[in-house]
């Protein structure tokens, strides 16, 4: 029983948050359960996001290149600072 509820509660928590988008492929909106609202901008390919979570007040972007078979994501993170991810081959670092 112990198994049970324990594999419960753990379901519970990684379950996934669906956003809900509005827009085209090029822009859209998108809001989720857990208050996050953001935008999505794709221009060739480079894609631009931009977010709000409105229970935490915090704020974040994120640009992702696409080079052949590599991408290239930077951004900035809920608390401010800037990070980089390479992905090749859809390995990334």
């Amino acid at each position: 029983m112990k198994t049970l509820i324990a594999s419960l509660a753990f379901s519970l928590i990684t379950v996934p948050a669906f956003a809900m988008c509005v827009g085209t492929d090029t822009f859209s909106s998108c809001t989720d359960a857990s208050g996050n609202s953001y935008s999505v901008q794709r221009m060739g390919n480079t894609t631009f996001m931009n977010g709000t979570n409105t229970r935490t007040g915090s704020n974040w972007s994120q640009t992702s290149t696409t080079i052949g078979n590599s991408t290239f994501h930077n951004g900035i993170d809920k608390d401010g600072e800037g990070w980089t991810s390479t992905c090749i081959n859809g390995f990334c670092n």
